[in-house]
């Protein structure tokens, strides 16, 4: 019985769900028709007889992700009549990220419109929520499908060929004890759709006694528990652990015969731009809590083009010292310029096997775990499974069984995915594990480009590109208490060390003079993240530290325009803006200041969020959501009345959300009307592309 699988991805995590619904379809007498939902040539749902099933990724910015966008485009065309789809019977499962205003958003929209064209759910919509983990609604929701699916057939089939294959389904679903998962905590927390567990069943599981050892009487104490030991009940508990995912990829290193690499191997749907930094500077003095810089490219020599509110990729490599600690591990040190030959296993079980996209032909060993594989992703509990089996230690194979198993979910959560743990920490944390190389091209991930604000109008800065950005430090203490940066910002960070102008030099035009880094990039232009055409508009805009980079390339281009229409009608501009200490990290201040004075900004209202107030009744605002309410009156006005625009860039998970908690304040009460009523006033603003955001 054949099903239709499509999946809309932007990083990877829908495809890698929607292979495994398609492996996992085999065990229980199905066959899935898997396809990229870019992949418009090879279905077509208007004529599809076959279930379709659907997983759908959300962006930052709650919208489906870019694989997707020619699908919703053609699905939201308004000449569709309302049976357009009245045949197709669909289960979608969405992903999203509660941290973000518009949670799972992307797999909203497409179920909405769905429905509107006539379609029918043969299975309840799954709203899968990477702030708490995916797997905890992911899991159950594949393990319901597979009866949601029986039901679909038997209901519309009632021949017998079609009754003996449901019954192979049925055994192979009686493998191991159904599982009831229990959500509500999560649901009542991010509004996650309850799943209906009737009759569903676990994946197929291997049962793994507890290990007999002379301690396991010992009750440990459970603050002993860790990455690498568990307590009870967990250590003395049989586990339920995932099957062994098959390997597909043969694996061959040939030595070099003198080829040269470059950018250009890798696969990329973008053109790729090979650009110099021609300026770097600091932002913020040494004793600010975080260093952000502002890089200036030179473009002059390219085709690429910009305007105020895109975003561009960084293409970057992964740490040098973390690429040498993976070949010296996996005691490939000495072959890091062989080149890398990738086939298909001939035996291989996998179905639909095909070699990674993102995997140059014929790279060299070094290029590829430099360039090529996501090293820091966290990793996934099919990828701990078949650690485990090419783990020698019978103590640290059990630890790594306990992770991935059903009954070891809390621990995944708290200390894999939850610390950010990475191959590299899970190779030192268990010395036994001897990995091949093959197991590692099979399940990390791509390395993504790193997406940034363009900082800068090409009026104002003809054939330059600035972008801004703060250098990510955090502690990683899986195994062992170590600082580490930013994969892209920490590289950017060493690039520029050499021309890198100090805080106290930001203003002055020449820096030091070296040979200027060059890095790739490559276009990511936005459809909504731009100035209103119409300049008398009216904007609100809400950048808090680094968030403030786009803004900075409205207001170049606000004064470019005003200079050449000295007679035109331009809208007032509110921008607020916030950080931590006046002193230290006031990013560009004089820049800021320069537009005030010339009139491009009307509105500037800076908030401190770590200086006290001296001498004032009322001090500075401490957050840009203060700011907000302290203007509530013109904020309404400028977004009701005048039918202003209002951007709001920078972090997703604080900023974002209190930005919008606070707007929906603002509206509720100055036009008088309840928070509900407030809430649909901004949801509006959103679908005429008046309330946008750029947050990460």
């Amino acid at each position: 019985m054949r099903f239709l699988l499509l999946y809309a991805t932007q990083r990877g995590q829908a495809k890698a769900i929607a292979e495994e619904i398609s492996e996992k379809a085999v065990t229980y007498g199905f066959s899935a028709d898997l396809y990229c939902i870019s992949e418009l040539d090879k279905y077509d749902l208007k004529t599809e007889t076959a279930p379709l099933v659907m997983v759908v990724s959300t962006t930052g910015n709650g919208d489906p992700p870019d694989t997707a966008r020619k699908f919703v485009k053609a699905i939201q065309d308004k000449t569709l009549p309302p049976d357009f789809l009245a045949h197709l019977r669909y289960g979608l499962l969405g992903l999203g990220d509660s941290e973000y205003t518009y949670f799972c958003n992307g797999g909203k929209v497409v179920d909405k419109r769905l429905q509107e064209l006539g379609a029918q759910r043969f299975y309840n919509t799954g709203h899968a929520d990477d702030c708490v983990g995916l797997e905890l609604v992911v899991e159950p929701w594949i393990n319901g499908l597979w009866a949601a699916l029986e039901k679909h057939f038997l209901s519309n089939r009632g021949r017998e060929d079609t009754s003996e294959t449901l019954m192979m389904a049925s055994h192979a679903s009686q493998r191991t004890d159904p599982l009831t998962p229990e959500l509500s905590h999560v649901e009542s927390q991010v509004g996650l759709l309850r799943l209906d567990d009737s009759g569903g069943k676990a994946a197929e599981v291997l049962e793994q006694n507890a290990v007999n050892s002379s301690q396991s009487s010992t009750l440990i104490a459970d603050s002993e528990a860790s990455l690498t030991c568990s307590v009870p009940p967990l250590s003395q508990a049989s586990l339920n652990i995932p099957a062994l995912p098959p390997e597909y990829l043969e694996v061959h290193l040939e030595e070099a015969l003198g080829q040269e690499e470059s950018h250009a191997s890798m696969s990329s749907v973008d053109p790729v731009f090979h650009v110099p930094i021609s300026k770097a500077v600091q932002l913020t003095t040494n004793d600010a809590i975080k260093t952000t810089l502002l890089i200036e490219l030179d473009v002059s020599k390219t085709d690429f083009s910009y305007q105020p509110g895109d975003a561009f990729s960084v293409v970057c490599p992964n740490s040098d010292s973390e690429v040498q600690f993976l070949l010296q591990r996996l005691q490939l040190a000495d072959r890091r310029e062989h080149r890398v030959a990738v086939t298909i296993k001939a035996d291989t079980r996998k179905k639909g096997a095909a070699l990674p996209e993102h995997i140059p032909e014929r790279c060299s060993l070094l290029f590829l775990l430099t360039w090529c594989l996501e090293i820091r992703a966290v990793p996934k509990k099919a990828f701990l499974r078949a650690l485990a089996d090419h783990t020698s230690d019978g103590a640290e194979r059990r630890r790594l069984q306990e992770l991935c198993s059903r009954q070891g979910a809390a621990d995944y959560a708290r200390f894999i995915r939850d610390a950010g743990a990475c191959l590299s920490d899970l190779l030192r944390a268990f010395p036994s594990c001897q990995p091949p190389l093959g197991l590692l091209l099979e399940h990390l991930p791509k390395l993504q480009p790193r997406p940034y604000s363009c900082a800068s109008s090409s009026l104002f800065h003809p054939g330059k590109l600035h972008f801004i950005f703060n250098i990510v430090e955090f502690l990683s203490n899986t195994t062992e208490v170590v600082l580490r940066r930013g994969v892209c910002t920490g590289w950017l960070a060493t690039l520029v060390e050499s021309i890198l102008q100090p805080y106290t030099c930001a203003n002055h035009a020449d820096g030091k003079k070296a040979l200027a880094p060059k890095i790739s990039i490559s276009p990511r232009t936005t459809n909504y993240f731009h100035l209103p055409n119409d300049p008398s508009v009216p904007i609100i805009m809400v950048g808090p530290g680094a968030g403030v980079a786009p803004f900075i390339g409205f207001l170049q281009h606000r004064e470019k325009l005003q200079e050449r229409h000295p007679g035109g009608r331009f809208g007032a501009t509110w921008l607020f803006f916030g950080c931590r200490h006046k002193e230290r990290d006031y990013l560009l201040r004089d820049e800021l200041r320069h537009f005030l004075k010339c009139g491009v900004l009307t509105h500037l209202e800076v908030s401190f969020s770590r200086d006290a107030a001296v001498g004032e009744e009322e001090g500075p605002a401490k957050y840009v959501q203060d700011s907000l309410q302290r203007h509530s009156k013109a904020v309404v006005g400028v977004l009701l009345q005048e039918r202003g625009y209002i951007y709001v860039c920078g972090d997703a998970k604080n900023m974002a959300k209190d930005v919008h908690d606070a707007l929906v304040e603002i509206i509720s009460r100055e036009t008088g009307v309840e928070k509900l009523e407030a809430m649909k006033t901004l949801a509006t603003l959103k679908e005429e592309k008046r309330y946008l955001q750029d947050i990460w």
